[in-house]
């Protein structure tokens, strides 16, 4: 499925919705076309918040990311939390539903980390048949992100952008590009994120995520706390010159600013989509 059959609006320029934010949105109800919650954050039942999520689908439609699927791991699925996004999909009617791809438990640990995994033979025939049961469960296709990452393995027979590939391949799912994620990891491993938009499948992005890093001089941690930066703006640029129409959220979840820095991102977003976008038809 391509961006354009994603249902959100084509070219669109959604935030990520964070619960300081959703008292002046629900008053003012800011032109934005559409929002994305961290399922993580909205799970309890009840309650101020579910309300108030409940009123911004109201007027809005919603993306549904999650970070507990936990498709790279080697514990079973974790059933109850598919239950989970199971109701929030039955109570807020997400438009799509997205997760990455990593591993965020093992045995009785779960971390906060979205933690890698190696890109061999073995690891794609596992994570497809995870896939596979996500899918059937939730009834829907889902979007499978691209993660920023700190350490590689050496048993990986191939890198991520060519493991992706294969698993749209073979389960159908879609693709959350962060273009954020892929610059990280060119500082981090000298991986080249051209090469890694290059390599995708960019017909089946079906969400594009743009967001700030944290600078540690000698590596880029994905903190998603600060404006977006210079060259994953220009990387968007050129993702923008073979994909078109998948929509692009602004993505903060850490020293979280006011409403209008995230509503001046987007419209810089915006601005650089319609300038492709209008490049594009002179030269169709």
């Amino acid at each position: 499925m391509s961006g354009q059959q994603a249902g959100l609006p084509v070219n669109s320029v959604g935030i990520g919705l964070r619960s300081v934010h959703i008292e002046r949105i629900l008053k003012e109800q800011p032109e934005v076309p559409w929002f994305e919650i961290l399922m993580d954050n909205h799970t309890a039942q009840g309650g101020l918040i579910p309300r108030q999520l409940a009123a911004v689908r109201e007027h809005y439609p919603l993306s549904l990311h999650c970070v507990g699927m936990s498709l790279g791991g080697m514990n079973p699925l974790d059933v109850a939390y598919l239950e989970t996004v199971k109701r929030m999909m039955h109570e807020y009617s997400p438009v799509q539903v997205s997760d990455h791809l990593c591993f965020t438990h093992h045995g009785i640990h779960h971390f906060n980390d979205l933690l890698p995994i190696p890109f061999t033979s073995e690891s794609l025939n596992h994570v497809s048949g995870r896939i596979d049961k996500v899918q059937d469960y939730l009834g829907r296709r889902i979007l499978v992100e691209n993660v920023s990452t700190y350490l590689q393995f050496q048993s990986s027979e191939m890198n991520e952008a060519e493991f992706m590939f294969e698993l749209v391949n073979r389960t159908g799912c879609g693709i959350l590009l962060d273009i954020n994620n892929a610059y990280v990891n060119e500082y981090n491993h000298g991986f080249s994120a051209k090469a890694f938009i290059d390599t995708i499948p960019v017909e089946h992005v079906g969400e594009v995520h743009l967001a700030g890093f944290e600078d540690k001089t000698e590596y880029l941690i994905d903190a998603h706390n600060n404006r977006v930066s210079h060259p994953v703006w220009k990387l968007f640029e050129y993702y923008l010159q073979f994909g078109h129409g998948a929509p692009v959220l602004i993505e903060w979840d850490n020293d979280i600013p006011g409403l209008d820095v995230l509503l001046d991102e987007a419209a810089r977003a915006e601005d650089i989509i319609f300038h492709y976008s209008e490049s594009a038809a002179r030269y169709a």
